[in-house]
């Protein structure tokens, strides 16, 4: 990168680097020298992802005063970091973080697997359920009994079919945000929904702030549409949200576009709070910058004791702040590909003019068959029956994870499809290879940071329960013994596959 994007203060890298535990040393093992240790240290966060990439560091003076170390130890271990490539400087600009050019990228080949490969492969790529039957078939075929009036038409409706905005707009109004049907566009899922806003707000160039780890998909999306992005730590476990540090990055960087997934954030599964969510509409309020919230894991809790926070665009009366993004694809079914936006009504007159250049619209069959769920009640009982299943794989994906691979951490979410996960001081992207040839697909940490970051994590998807989780947790353990034993290489992988 050719300059900082957001800043690191030298009491918030001496945190960080502090947080960090050493590890026992073994038998006649002798502790590296103090610069080293500095310099492993901040390479190691910024790996993890808690120090971003292009994050400007503190100066050696100031860094040596918060860690009360000598300047020396400091300027040493800068200039060790900058002989690897994780630290790029400039006269006048200051040190920024980087990650060299081959670091290891996630392994290739985590498109969704073809229907005859299921049998031999356990794929944990894809965060998506099967489909909650009978409501799919009962939703389609009362589809077919609404469609002859649309028959009869043109069958482009840029905006949405008429019916579909009402109703999705009286569920934002009985969740106690008043909204019109001119609020609401529908779109070809939550994909094409973030495509629009990005065209519409962030052009080439424009900086957007995106959560650090983050959404693959959406994060390859703004990438190929030119954006910069802004990567935000996400604090540890699942606390979330740093507002500080988001409010810091809003002033300084003065994005265009933030986009976040305040309802059991993939991958995390966070869930922010109400005083996040009112935190940080404040402050892209006062910056200036457009609030995209992804609410597509909003009707995904899984714990009973989960109580649901109002929605972000509930902390944003006037409109002029929020844009809402939803989906049927993780609720009910990733092939039913309808998708929402929520937004003032002149952003969403926006996006319909921008729209006609693209794809006119989304398919109506679909858009009838996601009415009849939202107004026969067939929805409710859909979502009901996803959180049971994905509930019972929850619980055997942890219970045969902590089995197999008992060093692996993480923490279980009350909610949505992911598990995040450190892979205990292994390499995600190797694991990602060595899964492969034993017969499961992983994606790597990478896959869901900006410029390579967390290179010792993978994400494991609340996607298969029972006997599968327990073979694909063994085939998990063997692709780490085949890491440790160094008889894995790190490849590499297309652009544009696929993690859902």
């Amino acid at each position: 990168m050719a300059q900082w994007t957001s800043a690191v203060g030298p009491a918030q890298l001496a945190r960080l680097l502090n947080s960090q535990q050493d590890r026992p040393a073994g038998p006649g093992t002798r502790r590296p020298p103090a610069y080293r240790a500095l310099a492993d240290g901040i390479r190691l966060l910024v790996l993890e992802g808690r120090v971003p990439v292009a994050a400007r560091l503190p100066a050696e003076r100031e860094l040596a005063l918060a860690l009360s170390v000598s300047r020396t130890t400091v300027a040493a271990a800068y200039e060790a970091l900058r002989a690897e490539g994780f630290l790029e400087s400039r006269r006048g600009a200051g040190s920024w973080t980087a990650v060299p050019a081959g670091n290891p990228l996630p392994a290739r080949g985590l498109e969704p697997l073809p229907p005859e490969a299921l049998g031999s492969v356990i794929d944990l790529g894809c965060a998506a359920l099967p489909a909650p039957e009978p409501w799919l078939t009962r939703a389609v075929q009362g589809a077919l009994e609404e469609l002859p009036p649309y028959a009869h038409t043109h069958g482009d409706y840029p905006a949405g079919l008429p019916v579909l905005r009402s109703m999705i707009a009286e569920r934002y109004t009985a969740r106690g945000i008043p909204t019109m049907p001119e609020q609401i566009m529908v779109t070809t899922g939550a994909m094409g929904a973030i495509d629009a806003i990005c065209h519409l707000f962030g052009g080439r160039g424009e900086r957007i702030a995106v959560e650090s780890p983050s959404y693959a998909n959406i994060l390859q999306l703004m990438r190929e549409a030119g954006a910069r992005l802004v990567p935000v730590a996400m604090a540890e476990g699942l606390d979330g949200w740093d507002l500080d540090r988001w409010r810091q990055v809003l002033r300084d960087a003065a994005p265009r576009i933030a986009y976040v997934v305040a309802d059991f954030h993939n991958p995390t599964g966070a869930l922010a709070d109400d005083d996040q969510r009112r935190r940080l509409v404040d402050a892209a309020r006062s910056a200036g910058t457009v609030l995209v919230a992804d609410e597509t894991m909003s009707e995904l809790w899984l714990d009973d004791d989960v109580e649901m926070p109002r929605p972000v665009c509930g902390f944003d009366p006037a409109g002029s702040t929020v844009i809402t993004v939803g989906s049927a694809s993780k609720a009910f079914w990733a092939g039913m590909r309808i998708g929402w936006v929520r937004a003032a009504p002149d952003v969403i007159r926006s996006l319909v003019a921008a729209r006609a250049y693209a794809d006119l619209g989304t398919p109506v069959l679909e858009q009838l068959a996601v009415n009849w769920l939202f107004s026969t009640g067939g929805w409710a009982q859909a979502v009901d029956l996803r959180r049971v299943q994905a509930r019972e794989n929850r619980e055997a994906l942890v219970t045969a994870v902590r089995r197999e691979l008992p060093e692996w951490e993480f923490e279980v979410p009350k909610g949505g499809l992911t598990l995040w996960v450190r892979a205990g001081g292994l390499s995600g992207s190797r694991l990602a290879e060595a899964g492969e040839r034993v017969g499961v697909r992983v994606p790597s940490g990478p896959r869901f940071g900006v410029d390579g970051a967390f290179e010792g994590y993978v994400r494991l998807p609340f996607t298969v329960g029972g006997a599968v989780a327990d073979e694909a947790a063994t085939r998990l353990a063997a692709a780490a013994r085949l890491v440790e034993a160094g008889a894995s290489g790190g490849g590499t992988e297309s652009p544009r596959s696929f993690v859902a």
